[in-house]
């Protein structure tokens, strides 16, 4: 189903990936609070708020977007095309094990028989893509990618055989020990991987996301926090990024205003202290509401007080916001 209403209003709900936001910093554990929003909003969601390994919070009026392209909507430099069934490629780094690449092309051809996605194949990449990652000084997850231009030379290869969006899998290394299982914390990998669908996207001109590959899928037998168990029952985190790049929002670059563009927009809905970024900006530069929601925190510490952006609505939850949404919708019509 087409995942967008033209009879309801457009918000976007972000929470930025690797910040250790107490909702949606884990697995797909902001999928509820975006639900709520697609019952009365058509809502534009960043991966890292439905992505939950072998799970998708996707749903119908979500429109699902990678953040570097979110941030060229807020710019009016992109417009969102509406689309469905749309033609998924795979991209596989090198250096991932055979076996282990076994495991993620019986997942694919898993989700192709079961839901009957349209994935026409996969292109491994002829040289290693080399990803590193590591938790910054400030505590957000950060990484570099060493050779990102064969990403792109398997990209190109798969848009070529028809793909209009791009699945990235990479070779990630076992993250350290540390407090992310038991529901606290930054998820060490998330920075690195915004990073390869940033730049993808960007370079390729499609939706692209990405997911890790660990050689170490031995399935824990541990309890861990609910908020982050997704990651924790799953050989692969491929499915989620299938399921939701199914019916993802294309994107336009030259005739933005034909389609879903920031004029579309009626608000935007950050973490609490997580408003430094382009979109929150641009958005205040446009007249569009921005809500900072303070059961949301992050590592980051960026309020509207440290802004100085006296026009950011503070609201206390989420539930809160969408009633003041619905009011705030309701006035305009």
């Amino acid at each position: 189903m087409l995942s967008y209403d033209k009879t309801k209003p457009v918000v976007a709900l972000i929470v930025p990936t690797g910040v250790g936001a107490s909702i949606g910093g884990f697995a797909g554990d902001a999928s509820f609070t975006a639900k709520k929003f697609a019952k009365e909003f058509n809502v534009i969601v960043n991966p890292n708020v439905v992505n939950a390994a072998c799970f998708s919070g996707i749903s119908d009026n979500m429109l699902y977007s990678e953040g570097w392209a979110i941030s060229q909507l807020f710019k009016n430099q992109l417009g969102l095309i509406p689309s469905e069934n749309n033609k998924i490629g795979i991209i596989f780094d090198k250096e991932i094990s055979n076996g282990i690449l076994n495991v993620h092309i019986n997942t694919l051809n898993a989700v192709k028989t079961v839901y009957g996605i349209d994935i026409i194949g996969y292109e491994i990449t002829k040289e290693n893509v080399g990803v590193k990652f590591y938790n910054s000084n400030s505590g957000d997850s950060q990484g570099s990618v060493l050779n990102n231009k064969t990403l792109l030379e398997a990209g190109k290869k798969l848009i070529e055989r028809g793909a209009n969006v791009l699945a990235v899998v990479c070779k990630f290394e076992e993250p350290p020990d540390d407090n992310y299982k038991d529901g606290v914390g930054v998820d060490i990998v998330g920075g690195v991987e915004a990073i390869i669908s940033h730049y993808i996207t960007k370079e390729l001109k499609v939706p692209a996301v990405h997911s890790p590959a660990f050689e170490d899928i031995v399935i824990t037998k541990e309890l861990v926090n609910p908020k982050c168990s997704a990651e924790y029952i799953t050989p692969t985190f491929l499915p989620c990024l299938l399921l939701a790049l199914n019916n993802a929002p294309l994107y336009s670059f030259d005739k933005v205003e034909q389609y879903i563009s920031i004029k579309d927009i009626s608000a935007l809905i950050m973490p609490y202290n997580s408003l430094g970024s382009s979109i929150v900006f641009d958005a205040i530069k446009n007249k569009i509401p921005v809500f900072a929601i303070k059961e949301n925190k992050t590592i980051l510490d960026i309020s509207k007080d440290k802004i100085r952006k006296n026009d950011i609505i503070e609201v206390n939850t989420y539930n809160d916001c969408i009633e003041k949404l619905r009011k705030l919708t309701n006035d305009k019509n």
